[in-house]
């Protein structure tokens, strides 16, 4: 028998709400390290500027190393056991991970656990944008994700003022009771009308991930919605988390910290984010207003890299929140992601994709660390930022344009 469709829903119904506040503490806790990288690496012992660097980029690939491979378990549990499911579970796991990194003695159980809060921060926002783009009629769904959105990467300036304020093991214990508070909200959400009727289907195969890889078209746009995201990541993963090592490569006046860095960048983001999901909608096309961020985003890369140097520290977080606001595509990524593909593998695509492009920083750390030592500091961010836009802005320029698309149905 078929299980009864959930009613559609307004943009600021209670599924809407619980994935904007599941983001917000999703983003508190995943950008939380880059805000106390520095911080909390010294209190561990690791004083040499250059041990402190390594060791930094060590963590955060392990973090996102756990992103590669909680993207891969969440995405297809969301196919199989339904998309509220990965929602408070993924909250949970990087909640308890994030209160035990309050209690790391060492850089060995700082990375252990890191990996492990990965793992969790890999299940929210695809969980969260698919159950919105679900719930919500198909001519409102890019306002619902551009709310989740909106609230969510706000969380990043509440780490910044906590990780200043409380220092950085309280950081991670206010993270991780924020999380385990959310999921007191889980009674007032409702699984997706879509997922229940294809649950109800028997015959119907669920969050098959290779099957992303044995169909070539389908291999195609799963491949090329990957690469959109990437510029992102080599936004807030190189040229934000690194912020005190370029600073120092531009000669500015003063000394910068990657955590007022990243309070300006997600301070950007916050808009930029609105502004394009309120544009593709405006526009009626996902299409045209990625690509206009993707340029946005090009010509900021540049600023940063060429038109700075010997500027004054404020002028640089200036350009980090402009920066932001070039990369405010993120939630609209997420979006097309889950629009493209039916409802069998919607959550498997919409939770990998985001992740791999997260991860993409794995393969951009040691690239941007070969370009570095060849042609610069400088001019091997330029080089990686410049690769990874065009082809992003290939990606796009030939993926179907997915607004007022009908969700309803399967692969």
């Amino acid at each position: 028998m078929q299980a009864t469709q959930t009613p559609k829903v307004n943009v600021f119904s209670a599924a809407v709400i619980v994935a904007a506040l599941g983001y917000f503490v999703d983003i508190y806790d995943l950008i939380l390290f880059s805000i106390v990288r520095v911080q909390s690496l010294k209190d561990l012992g690791i004083t040499d500027q250059a041990e402190v660097t390594n060791q930094g980029l060590f963590l955060i690939n392990m973090q996102m190393g756990g992103m590669l491979l909680g993207g891969i378990l969440w995405g297809i549990l969301g196919d199989k056991r339904g998309r509220l499911s990965v929602l408070f579970g993924s909250i949970l796991l990087y909640s308890l991970a994030n209160l035990a990194n309050g209690f790391v003695t060492s850089v060995e159980q700082y990375a252990w656990l890191r990996l492990i809060a990965g793992i969790g921060l890999a299940g929210e926002l695809g969980a969260g944008i698919t159950l919105v783009s679900e719930s919500l009629p198909k001519e409102k769904r890019g306002y619902g994700t551009m709310v989740v959105a909106t609230v969510g990467v706000s969380g990043a300036m509440l780490a910044y003022w906590v990780g200043e304020k409380l220092g950085w093991r309280n950081a991670y214990f206010v993270g991780g009771g924020l999380g385990l508070a959310l999921l007191l909200l889980r009674v007032s959400v409702f699984e997706s009308g879509m997922f229940q009727q294809v649950q109800a289907q028997t015959e119907v195969v669920r969050g098959n991930f290779l099957s992303l890889f044995t169909n070539s078209a389908r291999f195609g746009k799963y491949l090329r919605i990957l690469l959109i995201g990437v510029p992102l990541w080599f936004v807030v993963g190189i040229l934000v988390t690194l912020a005190p090592e370029f600073g120092r490569e531009l000669g500015l006046t003063g000394e910068v910290t990657a955590g007022l860095a990243v309070f300006w960048c997600y301070f950007g983001l916050v808009f930029g984010d609105f502004l394009s999901g309120a544009l593709s909608q405006l526009w009626r096309s996902r299409n045209k207003a990625l690509l206009v961020f993707l340029a946005f985003c090009a010509v900021m890369v540049g600023v940063y890299l060429f038109a700075i140097q010997g500027a004054t520290p404020n002028v640089f977080y200036g350009v980090c929140f402009v920066l932001g606001m070039s990369v405010g595509f993120w939630a609209l990524f997420v979006t097309v992601a889950a629009e493209q593909f039916g409802t069998n593998l919607r959550a498997t695509v919409a939770t990998t994709a985001p992740n791999f492009a997260r991860g993409s920083v794995v393969l951009l750390v040691p690239a941007f660390k070969f370009l570095s030592a060849q042609f610069g500091f400088v001019p091997g961010a330029a080089i990686l930022g410049g690769v990874s836009l065009l082809i992003a802005f290939w990606a796009v320029s030939t993926l179907p344009e997915s607004y007022g698309k009908d969700l309803d149905y399967v692969e």
